[in-house]
Parts: structure tokens; C-alpha cells; sequence
């Protein structure tokens, strides 16, 4: 029985280098950033995620100590802005301390916003903002129940399921190329498939070099 493979019948001249459509689909995923970087207003809520295997999940010998709860060692973290009945902005960030994760705030959200976040020192000291903290939920009742960060966390959960069934492997190199890739779709999300791709295509005017993708 002779086995053909699925090129068989296309002209090898046609078939692209591995290398070529690497730097393809890097160079469209590049054009998806039209869709993040918002000034935001209203109500946004605010919340970290965190790229990366499970430390419970890994082998004894290749757990990594001291990478539980916020730690960035094995993870990277992404910063994540939703505006109730808005759009989202979601930007890579070193790691989770006040220097990182103030001056994106600050870069976004327009004064006097109401701003929803947990209790993590990140997010302290921010009086331009009225700003809505939200205590451990299990030792705290919460009455009114528009002080929630229920959306951010349901993109969350959207994003990471995105990242793991559609690709082997993301590094945190290209993480944010990514990112941008998914707040293209959140955003768009109520859009026809039709308009949509017709939206990226008519504000795809970006050019980029193979050296910019490498040395990102």
C-alpha cells in the first residue's frame, strides 16, 4: 500500500519554509494589537493572570520552590483592565510589584474612575481612583453585589483556555503578541465573522521586520 503524505500534489516550489510561515502568522498576529491599549472610564475592573505550568503538576525533580501564589519564577503575569460594558486591556508585565502594575493603571484609566481590584499591594495607594477593594471572599460578606471582579476573571479563564488548546507552547518572549491576539477577539467578540475580518484587515497598515519579531 503506498501512503502519500497530505503535499503530495502541491508543487514544491509552493510550500513554504517553516521559518517563512513562522514569520507569517507573527507578522498578522502583530496586526491585533488595534484592539488593546484602551483608555478606559466607568467602571473597570482590574485583576492578574498568570502564564505558566502548574508547580503541582510538574515532576519532583522539576517542581520550582518558592513559584506559589503571585511569585513570578515560572510564571509570567499579565495585567488585565475591563471596562463594565467596555472594552479590554491586557499588557505583560514583569512581575506583580507596584512599579509594574501602577504605571499601566495610571496609563489607561482615565482619574476619578472607579476602580475595582482585590487587596494586593499592587493595587494600594491610589487615591486618583475610586477605588473598590475587595477583601478575602471567604472572610468577608460583600453586600452590594455591583463590587465584583467577575468579567476580568471570566476573560481570564477565556484567555488561558485559548493559549492551551490552540498552542503547544507559548514563551514569555512572545507572550504579549498573544495577549493582543485574544483582546483582538474579547473585544470584537459581539462582531460578524465577515465584518471582523474585514475590521483587522482595513487597520493592518503595520509593518514589521523579521529582526523585530526575533528580537523582541
Amino acid at each position: 500500500m503506498c501512503v502519500h503524505s497530505i503535499n503530495d500534489d502541491i508543487p514544491s516550489h509552493e510550500i513554504l519554509a517553516q521559518k517563512t510561515a513562522w514569520y507569517m502568522l507573527q507578522r498578522i498576529r502583530s496586526c491585533f494589537g488595534i484592539e488593546n491599549y484602551n483608555e478606559l472610564e466607568g467602571v473597570v475592573e482590574a485583576d492578574e493572570a498568570f502564564y505558566g505550568g502548574l508547580n503541582k503538576n510538574r515532576h519532583k525533580r522539576k517542581k520550582i520552590p518558592q513559584s506559589q501564589g503571585r511569585a513570578c519564577v515560572d510564571k509570567t503575569p499579565v495585567l488585565g483592565l475591563v471596562q463594565r460594558e467596555g472594552k479590554l486591556t491586557a499588557v505583560v508585565t514583569k512581575d506583580t510589584s507596584v512599579k509594574s502594575l501602577q504605571p499601566i493603571i495610571k496609563k489607561y484609566i482615565k482619574p476619578q474612575t472607579v476602580l475595582i481590584t482585590d487587596d494586593w499591594k499592587g493595587y494600594r495607594n491610589m487615591p486618583e481612583y475610586n477605588h473598590c477593594v475587595i477583601k478575602n471572599y471567604a472572610k468577608q460578606k460583600i453586600y452590594d453585589n455591583t463590587i465584583h471582579t467577575n468579567n476580568i476573571e471570566g476573560a481570564w479563564k477565556i484567555m488561558k483556555n485559548i493559549l492551551r488548546d490552540m498552542y503547544n507552547s507559548v514563551s514569555r518572549k512572545y507572550l504579549q503578541i498573544y495577549v493582543d491576539e485574544f483582546v483582538f477577539r474579547y473585544n470584537t467578540r459581539e462582531m460578524k465573522c465577515g465584518v471582523r475580518f474585514n475590521y483587522l484587515l482595513l487597520n493592518s497598515n503595520i509593518r514589521t521586520k523579521y529582526k523585530d519579531l526575533i528580537y523582541v
